[in-house]
C-alpha cells in the first residue's frame, strides 16, 4: 500500500481526457488549431499596436496590453498538451508537468480576473472622476497595479499547489479534462482533503465571487453617475463597451465550470470537457476580437500596422 500511496518513489503520471467520442478523429484538432491561431495572432497584434503607437501609451491601453499578455500566457500553457493529445493521442502527463500546468493555468486565469478588475477601476475613474484621471492613474500607478496583480496570483495559487502536492494519489489516474485543473485532480486524492477544501472555498470567494462583485459595484457607480447627466445614447455607450463583454466572456464559463463540478458531477464527460475548453479558450480567443471590433483606436492601429507592413 505504501508503494501505491507514495507518488514520488515510482514514475507517476496522470491520464488526460480527450474529446469523448472523438478520440479516433484527428480532424477534431482543426477547430483547436483555428482557436489557438486566432488567440496568438490577435493578442500579439494588439500588443504590437499598443507598443508601436505612442498615443496608446495610456492607462486603459496599458491594462489592455496586460490582458493580452495574460491571454498569451494562458494559450501557451494549454496549447502543447492539448495538441499532443489530439494529434498523437499522448494521453499521459507526468506528475511534475501536470503540477506545472496546474500553476500556470490557474495563475493566468486569476490574473485575467485581476486585470479585468483593474480595468473596471480605470473605467470608473475615467467616467466618474475625469478631471482627476491623469493624476490618479499615472504610469507609475499602473506599474504598481501590474506588480500587485502578479503577486496576488502567485500568492493565491502557490498554497493551493503545495497543499495538493503533499497528498497521496492512489486512486485512478484518469482526469476528466484535457488539462490539469485543481477541482479535477483533488478527486483522485485518497487522504483527508479538508484543509484543501477550506482553502478552495476561500479562493472561490476571493476570485470567483469578490472580483465580479467589485466589477458590478464599479458599473453601478458608473451608472449612478451618468443617469443624472448623460443622454440615453451616452448611457448605452457607457455600458455597451468592450470591457463589459470581456467580463462576460471570462466569468460565464468560469462560473459554469465551478457549478458543473459542484452540482453536476455525474453529467456526461462531454459536458465537463466542453465547459473546461470554453473556460480556457473563450477569453484568449474572444478578447482580441472584442477589442478590435469595439475599440476604435485599436482598430485604427491595426489598419495602420498592416498598411505600414504593406508599404515596406
Amino acid at each position: 500500500m505504501s508503494k501505491v500511496n507514495d507518488t514520488t518513489q515510482d514514475p507517476f503520471y496522470f491520464i488526460l481526457m480527450g474529446i469523448p467520442g472523438f478520440e479516433a478523429f484527428h480532424i477534431i484538432s482543426i477547430p483547436f488549431c483555428c482557436f489557438y491561431t486566432i488567440s496568438i495572432t490577435g493578442n500579439t497584434t494588439i500588443l504590437a499596436v499598443i507598443l508601436t503607437t505612442p498615443s496608446l501609451h495610456q492607462p486603459m491601453y496599458l491594462l489592455l496590453s496586460m490582458l493580452a499578455l495574460t491571454d498569451l500566457g494562458l494559450t501557451f500553457t494549454t496549447l502543447p498538451i492539448v495538441m499532443q493529445l489530439l494529434w498523437f493521442n499522448a494521453w499521459q502527463i507526468s506528475f511534475e508537468a501536470c503540477f506545472a500546468q496546474f500553476f500556470f493555468l490557474h495563475g493566468f486565469s486569476f490574473m485575467e480576473s485581476s486585470v479585468l478588475l483593474a480595468r473596471s477601476f480605470d473605467r470608473y475613474v475615467a467616467i466618474c472622476r475625469p478631471v482627476h484621471y491623469a493624476s490618479i492613474l499615472t504610469s507609475k500607478v499602473i506599474g504598481r497595479i501590474g506588480v500587485a496583480i502578479i503577486c496576488r496570483c502567485v500568492l493565491t495559487v502557490l498554497p493551493s499547489l503545495f497543499l495538493l502536492q503533499r497528498l497521496p494519489f492512489c486512486r485512478s489516474h484518469l482526469l476528466s479534462h484535457s488539462y490539469c485543473l485543481h477541482q479535477d485532480m483533488i478527486r483522485l486524492v485518497c487522504a483527508d482533503i479538508q484543509v484543501n477544501s477550506w482553502y478552495r472555498f476561500a479562493l472561490v470567494k476571493l476570485v470567483i465571487v469578490l472580483d465580479p462583485l467589485l466589477i458590478v459595484l464599479s458599473y453601478a457607480l458608473i451608472l449612478r453617475s451618468i443617469l443624472g447627466t448623460a443622454t440615453w445614447t451616452e448611457r448605452v455607450r457607457a455600458l455597451n463597451n468592450s470591457h463589459f463583454l470581456a467580463v462576460l466572456v471570462l466569468y460565464v464559463p468560469m462560473v459554469s465550470l465551478s457549478m458543473t463540478h459542484r452540482f453536476a458531477k455525474h453529467a456526461p464527460p462531454l459536458v465537463h470537457v466542453t465547459i473546461a475548453h470554453s473556460y480556457l479558450l473563450a477569453p484568449p480567443v474572444m478578447n482580441p476580437i472584442i477589442y478590435s471590433v469595439k475599440t476604435k483606436q485599436i482598430r485604427q492601429g491595426i489598419f495602420h500596422l498592416l498598411f505600414q507592413r504593406k508599404l515596406h
